[in-house]
């Protein structure tokens, strides 16, 4: 059996066993949904660390027929593109596990749905099969409507519940109306993306249909990560969502639809592809300007950063529609990035408002001198997210504006523009207001992050951000070769060899 099956199979797996956990057992529900949380985490590691990255194919593969009239089957693998997301998913599931020790009310149903999430998203970066890849991403995708729902904070949470529903509803309706286009025009009968990608290759779609079906999976899985202008349900739900949800959901879902787009709809859809990415590309600056500006008027700082994070996505959005290896390379080291930065963010965030009940940055202020750990570490964040050296966003996005500079230097401009001036006046503000500053009177009995448990979970995403920051080989000598073989298929439409081969290395 594969090392991915364990990896996504144990958070479901404990959650069915939860199932069974009588309601009054809280801290059983807790210590099962860490500890598969955090076994699942430690595997991902071994996974990576044991990931060749000068072998060709996909490794650690499991393939299990399961309609075989349809050409369906459970099948799960990693190759330089996912195997560094599955990595930050299942570290991120553990960290958003580990701060989930406030909830108090519905704890059985929270720890079940925060699992089913936490399953659903690491089989979706896992999948190798078109169908199971869209039931994964569902799975993970229905927890985050009930659970901002149920324990979602502020007066306009039944709203955001709503708007996020709607939107992302249609997102999710736009990509399975295109990923069913594509098996059926596609004539082969299968759901299994390297048969697909195989026989696509031999026999591409009609440009006519593929005129068709490349924006239906363009604007469905734009409107899944907040492409502009559909972008307007990301700060509102993360504003009212519980912290662990905001952190799996920004950091790691997300994420989902651009790995769609670089796994499914620029190799196997490539003359619209080339049509649509000088289109994708004027797009991106409305994430990055628009959302920037908007993000320097906020006065709630979790609104700033659900405004950040919508922001970020322009950069990697960006990095897509480039069709070169570096460009697309530095879009999924910033996807990695990101996801251990939105995580990190939003879990310093949940933390102050559990001891301020407030968000508003005028109504805060001198955390670091109150709260030394938590007000280092916002700060550290923040640096992050203004791209400085040392971190992991500044490797991705130095990278992808290199590759964007040969292909759009004019929007490139625009780019770092928004990325780096913007970006650094709102993320500078919210520190200067936030963490330095005179202490209000009721921040005055705030109290720091008591022992090593509850800082772990921080210090765990600072720790990923700080590695790969430092030494953004480890991730790019993954990505990049097969990053080539993509940017192969969609600019010149020929098959590579480690993308049609599936052949299991190591099990």
């Amino acid at each position: 059996m594969s090392i991915l099956t364990y990896i996504l199979g144990l958070p479901l797996l404990a959650a069915l066993l939860l199932a069974f956990v009588p309601r009054n057992y809280r801290v059983i529900m807790r210590a099962v949904a860490v500890l598969a949380t955090g076994l699942s985490a430690i595997l991902a590691v071994v996974m990576f660390l044991r990931f060749d990255a000068a072998a060709a194919g996909y490794q650690f593969v499991q393939q299990i027929p399961w309609v075989t009239s349809l050409g369906i089957s459970y099948h799960v693998g990693v190759d330089g593109i996912n195997v560094g997301l599955v990595l930050m998913g299942a570290i991120v599931a553990f960290a958003a596990a580990c701060v989930s020790w406030d909830i108090e009310t519905r704890d059985k149903e929270y720890y079940i749905l925060l699992l089913v999430m936490a399953g659903g998203v690491l089989g979706a970066f896992a999948s190798l099969d078109l169908f199971f890849l869209y039931i994964f991403h569902e799975f993970a995708l229905v927890p985050t409507f009930i659970m901002i729902g149920l324990w979602g904070r502020g007066e306009n949470r039944n709203y955001a519940t709503f708007q996020i529903t709607l939107y992302l509803g249609l997102g999710s309706l736009l990509a399975l109306l295109g990923l069913l286009g594509l098996v059926v025009f596609s004539g082969a009968n299968t759901f299994d993306l390297p048969l697909l990608t195989a026989h696509l290759a031999a026999h591409p779609i009609a440009q006519g249909v593929q005129a068709i079906l490349f924006p239906l999976l363009l604007f469905g899985f734009g409107i899944l990560v907040s492409l502009w202008p559909f972008h307007s349900w990301a700060p509102a739900a993360y504003a009212a969502a519980p912290t662990a949800t905001a952190m799996l959901h920004a950091g790691v879902l997300k994420k989902f639809g651009l790995y769609a787009l670089i796994r499914v709809a620029l190799p196997l859809l490539p003359d619209a592809a080339r049509h649509w990415m000088p289109i994708l590309a004027w797009l991106c600056l409305g994430n990055l300007l628009y959302c920037g500006w908007v993000a320097m008027r906020q006065k709630d700082f979790n609104w700033l950063i659900g405004y950040s994070s919508v922001a970020h996505m322009g950069i990697i959005f960006l990095g897509i529609s480039t069709l070169t290896t570096t460009g697309i390379m530095g879009a999924v080291l910033v996807m990695i990035a990101h996801g251990f930065l939105a995580a990190l963010t939003f879990g310093l965030s949940g933390y102050v408002y559990r001891q301020s009940g407030t968000l508003q940055m005028d109504k805060l202020g001198g955390l670091v001198r109150q709260m030394p750990f938590i007000g280092v570490a916002l700060m550290m964040a923040a640096f992050a997210g203004c791209g400085l050296p040392g971190f992991a966003n500044f490797a991705g996005e130095v990278t992808v504006l290199f590759g964007a500079w040969k292909v759009y230097p004019l929007i490139t401009v625009f780019a770092c523009w928004g990325a780096l001036v913007i970006g650094g006046i709102y993320m500078l503000r919210a520190v200067r207001t936030v963490l330095h500053g005179p202490v209000p009177a009721h921040c005055a009995g705030f109290k720091d992050a008591p022992h090593a448990w509850r800082k772990a979970p921080f210090l765990m995403l600072l720790a990923a951000l700080l590695v790969f920051g430092c030494f953004p080989g480890l991730l790019a000598q993954k990505i990049e070769p097969r990053v080539a073989d993509i940017v192969t298929q969609a600019t010149a439409g020929i098959p590579s060899a480690t993308s049609v081969a599936a052949t299991p290395l190591r099990n």
